[in-house]
């Protein structure tokens, strides 16, 4: 009887954060009520106080039920670890882009973090919680860049850390614009290539994986 009852409650915890999911990207987080999340998943507001202490530790409950691009670090972090930093990164963003396009549930997590959530004082740890993402995934980027030149033995154009903002700015960039209009180009082919093409501009003779920058990619850049 004691594990039915923890499996009904998890159960009703997965229905509310489904719940949550639709309607906050169908109307915003700051427009849905807990009252709607709760009548949505067909359960009391009561429930959602069981489970959840308020609306956003319900949204970053919704928010951890997935992997989302910019928040999975390097699979070798330590400074030596990885053969090739940079095809690591590659490799993992064109993961990310892909789930990004294939799955429908990172999808519409991803647009209500970026598009569908507003930083209201109610809502500071949703925000707290973007910044250390973020703030840790720059932080990746930049060993992946400062080890990566060294064994290239250049020099990089801009400190290590303008490098990996920019780098972060790029792929976010991508992904957002791609959510406003998935059909205005191939999100993970043009990731890949811009990619490239960023890595070439900061000076690298090689992109990752040792691939030279292709013509198309070349074109790419000067336009």
């Amino acid at each position: 009887m004691a594990r039915r009852t923890k499996e009904e409650a998890l159960a009703t915890r997965n229905r509310l954060l489904d719940a949550a999911e639709l309607l906050f990207q169908a109307q915003g987080v700051s427009q849905t009520t807990l009252q709607q999340i709760a009548q949505q998943a067909g359960a009391t507001r009561g429930a959602i106080y069981w489970h959840f202490k308020d609306k956003a530790d319900l949204f970053n409950a919704m928010m951890e039920r997935v992997i989302l691009p910019l928040e999975t670090p390097p699979k070798s972090e330590a400074p030596g670890g990885s053969d090739d930093p940079l095809a690591e990164i590659e490799e993992g963003m064109v993961h990310a882009l892909t789930l990004m396009v294939t799955d429908l549930q990172v999808r519409r997590v991803f647009d209500i973090a970026t598009h569908k959530v507003e930083y209201t004082h109610d809502m500071a740890s949703v925000q707290q919680r973007h910044l250390d993402a973020r703030n840790a995934c720059v932080v990746d980027f930049e060993k992946a860049l400062r080890l990566a030149a060294r064994r290239a033995r250049i020099k990089l154009p801009i400190p290590g850390a303008m490098a990996a903002q920019g780098m972060h700015a790029l792929i976010g960039g991508l992904i957002q614009n791609w959510l406003l209009d998935p059909t205005a180009f191939d999100l993970v082919p043009t990731g890949r290539r811009t990619f490239r093409v960023y890595l070439f501009g900061l000076g690298f003779p090689r992109t990752s994986g040792g691939a030279v920058p292709t013509a198309q990619d070349a074109e790419t850049a000067e336009a």
